[in-house]
């Protein structure tokens, strides 16, 4: 879902908080900038759509809770016809992208390529050389481009956090643990690659899988997928991996985030008004950001 780009009517925001539970809306209250508010109210409908259209449970019984790390997951008292079913959201940069599983442990992360604030490339990579290994840096700086290069480091950046966040370890996690044999180096938009390896402490995990796609010019997602019983990475994906495939994202509407939904509050107008004098964005300018 585009949320970047969406520009909720009054209608639809209280619609939209209306159809999520109280203490989500609650928490979607909290938020500082609009932007940060429209993502994780599509992320919770993105979520109660697909347990809806996939489980078969009715909106109004759908019961979501979240671990001690925060992710979110349908509560265990559900009637959920599949034990190990497993969804996890991101949002980031203008999409709001969810993946789900009926028996993978599955995690997903969406980055966007943008300039990093005030400093230059280099200076933004010297600060962040610790969250990769030398041979990762090694791949990114094999660009002479150094937007090419960004566009590496995010990529890079998208599958360590679908490993982080399919595992729900959260952020203590050492990320020069993780190092990842990148292949192929250039995406197609559209294509979904399967190639990309994982070495966890030096050591091929083939039991990981990871698929990539790039759904623009400027937006990564990764998609870490494991078997729970540690089955091979050939049976996680499909036979022949060296070859992209055509199951990309479907982008969805408002209308289709909110076709099966129903509205499980009382309709409050201070909602809408709170969320008027909201910034969409931080201001930067000469003395903070």
């Amino acid at each position: 879902f585009s949320c970047g780009t969406w520009l909720p009517s009054r209608a639809e925001w209280l619609l939209a908080v209306r159809s999520i539970q109280p203490e989500e809306k609650e928490r979607i209250g909290q938020f500082v900038f609009a932007r940060d508010a429209k993502a994780a109210l599509a992320g919770r409908l993105m979520i109660r759509k697909l347990v809806a259209e996939k489980l078969n449970i009715p909106w109004n019984n759908i019961r979501l809770q979240r671990t001690a790390k925060g992710k979110p997951v349908l509560a265990k008292d559900s009637l959920n016809p599949y034990p190990n079913f497993n969804f996890n959201i991101s949002h980031q940069g203008d999409y709001a992208v969810l993946a789900a599983e009926p028996e993978l442990q599955v995690g997903i992360d969406i980055m966007k390529t943008s300039f990093p604030g005030r400093g230059s490339i280099p200076e933004f990579f010297h600060i962040m050389k610790r969250k990769f290994t030398n041979r990762e840096w090694e791949t990114i700086r094999s660009f002479k481009d150094e937007w090419t290069q960004l566009d590496m480091f995010y990529r890079n950046w998208a599958l360590k956090e679908s490993f982080i966040k399919a595992v729900g370890v959260g952020l203590g996690f050492e990320l020069q643990r993780l190092e990842f044999d990148i292949s192929p180096l250039n995406l197609d938009i559209g294509q979904v690659y399967k190639e990309t390896r994982l070495f966890l402490d030096g050591e091929e995990e083939k039991e990981w899988a990871f698929e990539e796609s790039k759904i623009d010019e400027h937006h990564f997602v990764a998609v870490a997928l494991k078997k729970p019983n540690g089955s091979r990475h050939q049976d996680v994906t499909s036979q022949d991996d060296s070859k992209p495939t055509q199951r990309q994202f479907t982008v969805l509407s408002f209308n289709d985030l909110i076709s099966s939904a129903v509205p499980m509050t009382a309709e409050d107008p201070s909602f809408w008004d709170c969320f008027c004098f909201t910034e969409e964005i931080p201001i930067r300018n000469g003395t903070k950001s």
